[in-house]
């Protein structure tokens, strides 16, 4: 199994696809037919379609600007509103088009970067450049052409050679801490050691000696230069079969964004999937424009155990331990991919630009996906200033072995649950924050454990027909007041499972303004069967086609907007543009006939009651101002799209952004009247520990009991909702509502 995960609308091998006139007029048949018959958009593949799939191929072939001139891409014009026609004749002419223009242009950029590279670059010079496409046209001639990759290159060096400043004087610190460790060791000082120490020491003078300016421009200089001899190559063989491959993705995107063509994928690539030869990082990546940028870590992944790669972070660079890092932009990402994975146990680091524009090297040690790490667990949560015990469940993804019937997250939850029960807690928090989703399954069966029964999502398909998922148990495991948590990474089935609890008037949602809003289903059909095969072999690849949508039992839908919270909290995440809303060509939210249910009626929630009173708290929390500082801080930033190319300005914009961005941030602000217990237990219920193991599972505990308390700690949210849950068991027992000294407050 591969940890790392990618996907991208051109994310695969495309070696053979554009090379079989009648194979390639076969696929965009089918292509055609699929999306036609199958699609929940119930879209025709036509000329109108054609004119805003024609937009997206340009901004796939040439995102950056850096390859059409103006007069090229009026040219090739011709084209919009035919590719639906060129779909069924077979007769790519918009394809054949770009491959004779592109290969031509780019043996012109490798003659322009010939001669860029004849001279080191001035960093003195003030100069900036447009680091954003859409604020610029293209250019007009081989001049501007050649102007804009100059500063692209310039660019790509200067960021190198800050880089490898950074190493260096990483390496040199790192030296002086190792001599000081040596210095306090004794060591024997026999013929074979003084001998041993005269070689080491030789061999310190060298490395000791620090790396001069004009040696790591050098450096950085022919780093570059030797970098974008491979990308430029490798975009001249890729012209014979990319295009290909774009066009038929830029109709099926129009769809939506979930929709793709997947061509045959290289044997290389085959006979890692099914050995797991290789190791990844744990991330999702996807292409954003020349940039390769980290949409999610992947629970359990050794990204999300390792921390410090975050969604939103683009990859610059990725190195292998020590050696020199390979640039990633204008890379595809499934290249990046194979720079990216390596043997389990070694160290790839990546450097990345962060949300606020600063760098960074991140060490991480490639490991496969350990599943126990997204178990469910739980632990109960005492605040030092309330007479309250409550229960806190933290659920990091629907998990389910549909090979085992005992191994699922709803059985997992169940057994949580029972086991804060024995505690007799006062109330539960259900944590659904950055979990993407999993098996639909689970959202029926987990909302069970707090349901009386009954219908649960609706899920409609392309055809209009309706079916109902419905909870037929009737025996509620928890009876009591219940929050549930929820951010702008919850997903899937934590908006099926959170809209339902929501709509019975169960629980209360408590969470950023709205959730994912991914509420569709794929399915993929696959192009290698039949008589296909005999004819072609298989290499006609497969199709993944969004077929249906899911619908809450009040109606509406969970597609693009999410579900939006009862009690909004700020979104330290708030800054960025990736939910589902973002996307290009998002199925659009919309709503069905609402279900006959029957709300809970147990007890019920003063809901303007609890939002007033939390945002009374939320306004005078000084960690909650901080996050919305932050927020509106990387809002701003991100308008600055024009990067200094002068050396002590880019240093000195970055070291005013770090020290910006170390004030707002929260890191290390713990809450001690949090109290945090009954977590080994929890942990270990979900780990399989062997005789032999378990002196180490003991010596390892503290270290994980350490990180689990001081996350929860550390986190704002936690405490708010800790309140919330305090004004609900108030209001319950009837007693005076008063606001409690919180300890930011003091």
């Amino acid at each position: 199994m591969i940890a790392f995960q990618c996907y991208s609308s051109d994310s695969v091998s495309q070696s053979r696809l554009g090379q079989n006139a009648d194979r390639d007029k076969l696929i965009g048949n089918i292509i055609k037919n699929a999306l036609e018959t199958y699609h929940f958009r119930n879209a025709k593949v036509d000329a109108e379609l054609s004119n805003n799939a024609f937009d997206l191929y340009l901004e796939k072939v040439d995102y950056s600007k850096q390859l059409l001139l103006k007069d090229e891409v009026e040219k090739l014009e011709e084209y919009r509103n035919k590719m639906h026609k060129q779909m069924v004749s077979g007769d790519h002419e918009l394809v054949s088009e770009t491959k004779k223009i592109i290969k031509k242009r780019l043996k012109k950029i490798k003659e322009i970067k010939k001669e860029v590279f004849k001279e080191k670059f001035d960093f003195t010079i003030d100069e900036v450049v447009e680091n954003d496409p859409e604020k610029r046209d293209f250019p007009k001639n081989e001049k501007e052409l050649a102007e804009i990759w100059r500063k692209s290159l310039k660019q790509a060096t200067l960021t190198r050679f800050i880089s490898l400043k950074e190493t260096e004087k990483d390496r040199l610190e790192k030296l002086k801490g190792n001599k000081e460790k040596d210095k306090n060791k004794k060591v024997e000082k026999t013929k074979e050691a003084k001998q041993d120490k005269k070689l080491a020491k030789e061999s310190d003078a060298k490395s000791e000696k620090p790396a001069t300016e004009a040696e790591l421009i050098t450096k950085a200089h022919e780093a570059i230069d030797k970098q974008y001899d491979k990308f430029l190559t490798r975009l001249e063989e890729d012209a014979e079969t990319e295009y290909q491959v774009t066009f038929f993705n830029s109709v099926a995107g129009i769809f939506d964004p979930h929709t793709s063509y997947l061509p045959p994928r290289e044997k290389e690539d085959f006979d890692i999937d099914i050995s797991g030869s290789l190791e990844g990082i744990g991330a999702v990546l996807q292409e954003d424009g020349e940039y390769i940028k980290v949409v999610n870590v992947v629970t359990g992944g050794a990204a999300w155990r390792q921390e410090g790669l975050e969604v939103d972070d683009v990859i610059l660079a990725v190195g292998q331990g020590e050696e020199d890092p390979v640039d990633l932009v204008g890379m595809r990402v499934d290249d990046a991919v194979r720079y990216i994975r390596g043997e389990k146990g070694s160290e790839v680091r990546l450097t990345v630009r962060k949300a606020d524009g600063t760098r960074k090297v991140i060490p991480i040690v490639r490991d496969v996906v350990q599943v126990g790490a997204t178990y469910a667990k739980s632990s109960v949560i005492k605040h030092k200033q309330l007479p309250w015990s409550l229960g806190y469940i933290k659920v990091p993804k629907f998990y389910r072995d549909f090979g085992k019937s005992d191994k699922n997250v709803t059985l997992d939850v169940k057994t949580e649950l029972l086991r804060l029960k024995n505690q007799d807690v006062d109330a539960v928090v259900l944590d659904l924050r950055s979990n993407g989703g999993g098996a639909l399954e689970d959202a029926k069966q987990m909302s069970g454990l707090f349901l009386k029964g009954g219908p649960v999502v609706q899920i409609k398909d392309h055809r209009g027909n309706i079916d109902i998922l419905r909870d037929d148990v009737s025996k509620v495991v928890y009876d009591g007041p219940l929050i549930v948590m929820v951010n702008r990474f919850s997903a899937s089935a934590s908006e099926i499972l959170a809209g339902a609890l929501q709509d019975y008037g169960r629980a209360v949602i408590v969470g950023g303004s709205e959730t994912h809003g991914k509420g569709t289903v794929q399915a993929v059909l696959n192009l290698n069967q039949g008589p296909l095969v005999s004819l072609f072999g298989e290499t006609m690849g497969a199709l993944k086609v969004t077929i249906q949508k899911f619908y809450r039992i009040n109606g509406e839908s969970t597609q693009f907007k999410g579900i939006s919270p009862d009690i909004e909290l700020p979104d330290p995440f708030g800054f960025s543009e990736n939910r589902e809303k973002d996307l290009d060509y998002a199925l659009k939210w919309d709503t069905v006939t609402p279900l006959d249910y029957k709300k809970w009626n147990e007890f019920s929630y003063n809901l303007p009651l609890l939002k007033d009173r939390s945002e009374q708290r939320v306004k005078k929390d000084e960690r909650f101002k901080k996050v919305r500082d932050y927020v509106t801080f990387l809002k701003e930033r991100r308008k600055k799209t024009r990067s200094t190319l002068n050396l002590d300005k880019m240093l000195a914009e970055e070291k005013q952004t770090e020290e910006k961005t170390k004030k707002l941030k929260l890191e290390g602000d713990v809450n001690e009247n949090i109290e945090v217990s009954l977590y080994k237990d929890s942990l270990k219920a979900h780990e399989k520990i062997s005789k032999e193991d378990e002196s180490q599972w003991m010596g390892d505990f503290p270290k994980r009991k350490e990180e689990w308390v001081t996350q929860l700690r550390e986190d704002p949210a936690i405490e708010e909702t800790i309140f919330i849950l305090d004004d609900i068991l108030n209001t319950q027992a009837g007693k005076k509502l008063t606001m409690v000294k919180k300890q930011s407050d003091r």
